[in-house]
C-alpha cells in the first residue's frame, strides 16, 4: 500500500512526468504476445482487487468467493486503512508471476482485474489529493521501463482504450464502491468497530456468504426486500453485490436503503422506550 502512496505523491509533485489526459487525448501503446517484455508486467506487482474482480475472476474459476479468497489473495494488515485491502497473491516463485499467467498470456483475460484492464492508464481523483481547479478525476499514464509497449505505433484515444477492455461494466460498479468508501461519515475522520468492518467484507467481498446471510439467517423477517430484487439476488451475484452495497449504506451510514418490517421497527421503538433513550409518547 506503501507504493501506491507513493505513486499519488509523484503524480502531485510532478505533473510533467504524469501529464493529465482527459477522454479524447491520444496516447501510443500496444500490448501482444509479439512484444519484447510480453507477460513480464504478471509479476511482482501489487494488483489491488475490487469487489466486483473478485466476483468476475471467482465465477470463472467455478469456486467459491471463500475459495478464492484464501486461496488466491492476501489481505495485509494497515492499521490506517478504514478497510481491508485485498490483493492479489502471485507465486511463491523467483519471479513471483501471477498464478494466472502463461506463456500464452492471461488465463483469465476475459475477467481480469481492474487494474489489469485499465493498465498503460492510472487514474486519480480529488480524493487523491486534488483541490481547487483539479477537483476532477484524471487519467494518465504509467510509463514503467520494463514496458515496451509504448514502442509500439498505434494511437488511440482514452475513452476508446476504455472501450477495447470491456471497461464500462467495471466502472459503473466501480462508481457505486467508491462512493461506499469514500462516504462523507468516513471523510470528516470517523471510523467503523470491528463487527461492522466484518460486515463491509462480508457484504462485498465474500459473496458466497453473504447471500447465506441474507436467505438462512433471520434477515428477510426484519427486512422487506421487493420480490424482483430477491429473485435476482438468489442466482447473480453482480446483483447480489449492488444490494450488498445498499445494505451497508443502511447498516454503517444509517441512509433510508432498506425497508424495515413495521413489527421490527414496533420492537425496537418499544426498548428505546424502555431504556429512557425515547420518549414515552414517540
Amino acid at each position: 500500500m506503501r507504493e501506491v502512496e507513493n505513486l499519488k505523491e509523484a503524480i502531485l509533485k510532478n505533473p510533467e512526468e504524469y501529464p493529465r489526459l482527459e477522454e479524447d487525448s491520444e496516447f501510443e501503446f500496444r500490448c501482444h504476445p509479439g512484444v519484447p517484455c510480453f507477460n513480464d508486467c504478471c509479476a511482482d506487482v501489487n494488483i489491488f482487487l475490487t469487489p466486483y474482480d473478485v466476483l468476475r475472476l471467482k465465477n470463472h474459476l467455478g469456486i467459491t468467493s471463500e475459495e478464492f479468497l484464501a486461496k488466491y489473495t492476501i489481505i495485509p494488515f494497515d492499521e490506517n486503512s478504514t478497510f481491508p485491502a485485498v490483493l492479489l497473491k502471485m507465486q511463491d516463485t523467483e519471479k513471483k508471476e501471477c498464478h494466472f499467467v502463461s506463456e500464452k498470456g492471461c488465463g483469465v483475460y476475459e475477467n481480469r482485474p481492474w487494474a489489469c484492464r485499465m493498465y498503460p492508464l492510472g487514474m486519480a481523483s480529488p480524493a487523491d489529493g486534488m483541490e481547487g481547479p483539479l477537483q476532477k478525476d484524471f487519467y494518465f499514464l504509467l510509463k514503467e521501463p520494463i514496458c515496451k509497449g509504448f514502442k509500439e505505433s498505434k494511437k488511440q484515444t482514452v475513452n476508446e482504450w476504455l472501450s477495447d477492455q470491456g471497461m464500462e461494466a467495471y466502472n459503473e460498479i466501480g462508481e457505486e464502491w467508491k462512493a461506499l468508501t469514500l462516504h462523507p461519515y468516513l471523510q470528516k475522520g470517523n471510523t467503523l468497530p470491528p463487527n461492522k468492518v466484518e460486515m463491509f467484507f462480508t457484504a462485498t467481498y465474500r459473496l458466497d456468504a453473504f447471500r447465506v446471510f441474507v436467505f438462512e439467517s433471520s434477515f428477510l423477517s426484519k427486512f422487506h426486500v421487493e420480490p424482483e430484487v430477491l429473485e435476482k439476488i438468489k442466482t447473480d451475484d453482480t446483483e447480489l453485490l449492488r444490494f450488498g452495497f445498499r445494505w451497508l449504506r443502511f447498516a454503517l451510514f444509517g441512509e433510508d436503503t432498506m425497508n424495515v418490517n413495521d413489527a421490527v421497527l414496533e420492537t425496537k421503538r418499544s426498548e428505546l422506550k424502555a431504556k429512557g433513550k425515547i420518549q414515552k409518547d414517540q
